[in-house]
């Protein structure tokens, strides 16, 4: 799934798996330069928290 390690799924479950597992991995795990070294879910939890105790 991901890009360079493509592969061949044997059914549309494997293939569902496999786009899941990828979106979680996009969204909680990559860690992103931009996002000061953390993923975004974590960049989007500390912005809140700040956000949260400025109001």
């Amino acid at each position: 799934m991901f890009y360079g390690f493509e592969k061949q799924y044997k059914n549309l479950i494997e293939l569902e798996d496999a786009i899941r597992d990828y979106i979680e991995y996009y969204n909680q795990k990559r860690i992103k330069i931009k996002l000061k070294g953390l993923a975004p879910l974590e960049y989007r939890k500390l912005v809140l928290s700040k956000a949260n105790k400025v109001s």
